[in-house]
């Protein structure tokens, strides 16, 4: 009798398909107006952006029940806010140190030295970045439904957790909320696992069309700048996330990765932090232990303001735009780019195309020419779909270590290889 393959395997063996399939596109098929305009921008398009938009219909509803769980299960306003504080200061502690391994490494290779300015292709307009005062305001939502609607993550939790502190205050209607809230969030769990089991034609779609448009061309003339970027990433994921997790977390690191592996494969194929949360979630919950009165709180916020990945792309390009510019930057100003990463991680939480965003605050703090962000344009999304993967394994990590603290990981299901382990789904039906 063969064995089935697990959907796991299925996602990732999609993903290896788009993206041979997507380059030899790239590579052969550029100009085929048929490949082109049914298969890129018709099949490929339609349903990749499909799966995100399914994935991102999950994040509000399962966010919002299963906070008010979380809430409700903690029972205590005090303990919410020492989970709030550990969260808060551990995302980032981890930012900090992503930014300053990157400018270390950075410094040392000396990315762009060897850079022609000729190279330059695509123009960078810099959006203008809301201040940090107006970001605290913008906490509490003036009108929460439209909070709802947008997705807006940060007003999002502030209300749910009020409101979940409101039904701890109510007695018994509370009560009768939260059962019911408890019941819904069993319900999501189950709409995430119908989701994922179209996962391997989302995910082959997607890859599809992202490397069939970007191609690997565009890093030939970046490949420094690249490499970088890529080392510094496995060093953070492999060597920070590692340490964290065995010392404080005192979880096997190897078990931990293979765990979190659907939620790594998720976050590649979306490069979205938010979009992936459902998948995250579940991950930390059924197959890693974390108790949801933890998780709830600590994946959404992490999802809004960890954005290590991100930090150690300021990092490396700060570097490499001042070697093509030719520009010397002081100890002072890599203090600055240290300092600016971490506030803007907090300053532009939620912001639409927030990694560039940040750049050209750092650029701007420390004297770098801000159009040179066009350089890295052609290979940011690449990267940002390995970054990505880097923000929700600090995520997972800060969850661990701040569920291990307040003493709601279960071991057993962390030890168990068969434990949250997604079925494969059969829907309903009647029978004679």
């Amino acid at each position: 009798m063969t064995k089935k393959i697990s959907l796991t395997n299925k996602i990732l063996i999609a993903m290896g398909l788009g993206l041979v399939i997507g380059s030899l596109i790239n590579i052969f098929a550029q100009e085929q107006a048929i490949i082109q305009d049914y298969f890129v921008a018709g099949i490929f398009y339609v349903i990749g952006t499909a799966f995100i938009n399914a994935l991102k219909m999950l994040v509000v509803p399962l966010v919002t029940f299963s906070l008010i769980c979380g809430v409700c299960g903690i029972g205590d306003v005090g303990v919410l806010g020492r989970i709030g504080v550990k969260s808060f200061l551990l995302y980032i502690m981890t930012t900090g140190i992503a930014i300053t391994l990157a400018l270390v490494v950075a410094i040392t290779i000396a990315p762009g030295k060897d850079f022609t300015r000729q190279q330059q292709t695509t123009e960078f307009v810099a959006k203008p970045s809301p201040p940090l005062t107006d970001v605290f305001i913008n906490i509490i939502p003036s009108n929460p439904i439209e909070a709802f609607a947008e997705g807006n993550m940060l007003q999002i939790i502030f209300f749910v957790i009020l409101f979940a502190i409101a039904m701890l205050m109510t007695g018994d209607i509370g009560r009768q909320l939260a059962d019911t809230a408890e019941k819904l969030n069993e319900v999501m769990m189950q709409v995430v696992t119908l989701v994922m089991d179209f996962a391997p034609i989302g995910v082959f779609c997607l890859m599809a069309k992202t490397f069939s448009e970007q191609g690997f061309a565009l890093i030939v003339p970046m490949i420094g700048y690249f490499s970088v970027v890529i080392l510094c990433l496995l060093l953070h994921a492999i060597g920070t996330f590692s340490l964290l997790v065995s010392v404080f977390a005192k979880l096997n690191p190897l078990t931990f990765f293979k765990k979190m592996r659907p939620a790594h494969i998720f976050a590649f194929s979306t490069a979205s932090s938010n979009a992936t949360i459902p998948i995250t979630l579940q991950a930390l919950e059924k197959r890693i232990g974390v108790n949801n009165t933890t998780a709830a709180f600590t994946v959404p916020f992490g999802a809004t303001i960890n954005m290590d990945g991100t930090a150690i792309m300021q990092g490396v390009a700060t570097v490499f735009i001042a070697n093509v510019y030719q520009i010397d930057l002081g100890v002072t100003q890599y203090i600055t780019i240290v300092g600016m990463s971490i506030l803007a991680s907090i300053g532009t939480a939620g912001v639409p195309g927030v990694g560039l965003i940040m750049l050209a605050m750092v650029f701007n703090q420390v004297g770098l020419p801000v159009e040179g962000i066009g350089l890295i344009l052609g290979v940011d999304r690449l990267l940002d779909m390995m970054r990505t993967v880097v923000n929700i394994t600090g995520d997972a990590t800060v969850t661990c270590i701040v569920a291990r603290g307040e003493g709601t990981l279960d071991d057993a299901i962390f030890n168990n290889p068969e434990a949250g382990t997604i079925p494969e789904l059969h829907l309903p039906h009647k029978t004679a």
